[in-house]
């Protein structure tokens, strides 16, 4: 029986350790940090053998293969030995891809990947599809491949989940744009972290189309060097020269294999010239899906952001506030600042289930300029974070927050409420804490 060992007890985690359950494998889950209890609820529920707060060695380094977290590191200590032990390491989309003939259509970039997935989902869902929605937004894919199969899936990919994947395919790969990020985990050399985003054409055939921003330079220099199979559809607000997709004269044109449509760019749901980017990556995927295009016009115009998750609230004297309070944990308050490009004043704090806060300690040292603690007890991040951020400042109730954050926030900056933590101290729910943050924020 082969002897599967996953790294990291949360959402793609758990789902691995399901997948390889049901598939009759001998399986062992480790998780440095707690593991949260609807987790191991799951784990709990079919017999998987678990552990949290440190790693068993011997227990992990006697796997066949390991299925690893995307937020643990290459350079972590036991990855390292497994390396030097000849076990294969991969991530759990790789995995779960073994197991299923679904269509795939795959999303990363460094910015807009998770608005242009949820769009992408939405459109192939108003079409009537058999979709489901993964990757670092909805369930994992290997929970949904073991117990709640779908003919599609719409994935958003970070580059850390493109790392562990080496024989997945994707029908439809999207490539938004690349700025530098994580250069930390790359060796600190962009080449490394560009050709992590290039993965996701990894495996392209003729049969499969890859779609990606014509405009942006890191992208057309790495496709200079590049052979690759898959049909080339690119897209460009600026150039209609070769693009399947692009903006003229207010209106955003589609011409793909022989079919011209378009619509005017005020009819967007989302506005602003980066979710016109979004809008066309998600137009063009839906129509290699063979949507039809008056049902992919529909749902961009009729499109929700998904509220309390990275959600604009509005401009104050040059300072954006968004609300992103459904970032209960470390990992989904990570993906907030790693789409923030200005200065952030961050509010952080709630109830603690054990967080271990150096997973957004790199972001936080290069991005945030205060962080505004919302609280009963914010001991511990004034302990983890005293001394490595120019401000912190303590708060108890929202209204004082966000009169702090007014205080210290300049024109140019970002006010982001993305907590790290369960809203029950003060609130009676995440939706309740973002909705007064609106409220607030509303009658400034």
């Amino acid at each position: 029986m082969k002897r599967i060992v996953v790294l990291g007890g949360g959402e793609s985690g758990v789902g691995a350790a399901v997948l390889a359950r049901v598939k009759e494998m001998d399986v062992f889950l480790s998780d440095m940090g707690a593991i949260k209890p609807k987790y191991q609820e799951q784990l709990n529920k079919y017999a998987i053998a678990w552990e949290q707060g440190g790693h068993t060695e011997a227990k992990i380094l006697n796997a066949d293969e390991i299925v690893k977290s995307p937020g643990i590191p290459d350079t972590a200590p036991l990855v390292v030995k497994a390396r030097e032990a000849g076990i294969p390491i991969i991530s759990e989309i790789e995995f779960a891809y073994r197991f299923t003939k679904s269509k795939m259509v795959c999303i990363t970039g460094s910015n807009g990947k998770t608005t242009t997935t949820m769009l992408t989902y939405h459109i192939l869902k108003k079409a009537g599809m058999d979709v489901g929605l993964a990757g670092n937004v909805g369930n994992s894919l290997a929970l949904q491949v073991a117990v709640d199969p779908h003919e599609v899936y719409v994935i958003e990919l970070s580059s850390f989940q493109l790392d562990g994947m080496y024989d997945f395919r994707a029908n439809v790969a999207v490539l938004l744009n690349i700025t530098p990020d994580h250069l930390d985990r790359y060796d600190h050399k962009m080449e490394n972290y560009v050709a992590a985003k290039f993965r996701i054409i990894r495996n392209q055939t003729p049969d499969d189309a890859f779609i990606f921003w014509h405009d942006d330079p890191v992208i057309a220099a790495q496709l200079k060097h590049l052979n690759i199979e898959s049909r080339l559809l690119p897209f460009s607000a600026d150039s209609e020269a070769e693009c399947a997709a692009y903006i003229k004269d207010g209106r955003m044109a589609f011409d793909l294999d022989g079919t011209y449509w378009d619509m005017a760019t005020s009819e967007l749901s989302l506005q602003g010239r980066h979710n016109m980017y979004n809008s066309m990556a998600a137009g063009l995927s839906a129509q290699l899906m063979h949507v039809k295009s008056d049902v992919i016009r529909a749902a961009l115009a009729d499109f929700q952001a998904v509220e309390h998750r990275l959600e604009f609230v509005r401009m104050v004297d040059g300072v954006r506030y968004v609300n992103d309070s459904k970032a209960t944990n470390v990992n989904s308050a990570w993906y907030a600042l790693e789409s923030m490009r200005e200065p952030v004043v961050l509010i952080l704090g709630g109830k603690d289930k054990g967080n271990d806060y150096t997973e957004i300690e790199p972001l936080v040292k290069e991005k945030v300029k205060a962080i505004v603690c919302l609280g009963v007890d914010n001991s511990k991040l004034q302990a983890f974070f005293g001394g490595k951020v120019p401000v912190i400042a303590e708060t108890r109730s929202m209204a004082e927050c966000v009169a702090k954050c007014r205080e210290l926030a300049t024109s140019g900056d970002t006010v982001l409420l993305s907590p790290c933590c369960a809203s029950f101290d003060l609130f009676k729910s995440y939706e309740d804490r973002g909705s007064q943050f609106k409220e607030l924020v509303n009658r400034l």
